[in-house]
């Protein structure tokens, strides 16, 4: 699918000074066609630095986009808005590596429900529960003593 760039060539300053720059307004993903109707809607959107007090507007239809011509109090200003399909973006991102498919794990047996080994007994319900891990050294209020992030070395 092609990449289209919307660009506006602007008429920028005044006088002698007066010259046309270009700049892109957006990029749009799919045909001419949606990229030409994209344009259209950025014209809408459109406010030129110049004339500072337009007296008349006119947008023209050419074969890759649109002319505004603005007259001025003094002076007539003109932006261009070209479709133009991207060929070579020298800071384009880099496209995302795929995903290699990760290897599935081999299955393991399962024995069958002859050799399995007979379920534990319950505990009694008046023993107390089996510690899961390390002791802490707790304060009577069962704030630990020692955070337990201290000492970690993987911690910045």
């Amino acid at each position: 699918m092609a990449t289209w760039g919307l660009i506006v060539e602007m008429t920028v300053g005044t006088g002698e000074r007066k010259h046309m720059e270009a700049s892109v307004l957006a990029h749009v993903e799919g045909s001419r066609e949606e990229a030409l109707a994209e344009l259209g809607e950025c014209i809408g959107r459109y406010t030129p630095e110049h004339p500072r007090s337009p007296k008349r507007s006119r947008v023209f239809r050419t074969a890759d986009g649109f002319l505004l011509v603005i007259d001025g109090a003094w002076q007539t200003f003109s932006s261009r808005f070209t479709v133009a399909e991207l060929v070579k973006d020298s800071a384009a991102p880099q496209p995302q590596p795929q995903p290699q498919p990760q290897p599935q794990p081999v299955p393991v047996p399962v024995p069958s429900p002859e050799d399995a080994a007979p379920p534990p007994a319950a505990p009694p319900e008046d023993a107390a529960p089996a510690p899961s891990g390390p002791t802490v050294d707790r304060y009577a209020d069962g704030v630990p003593v020692k955070p337990a992030w201290l000492g970690r070395t993987d911690l910045p």
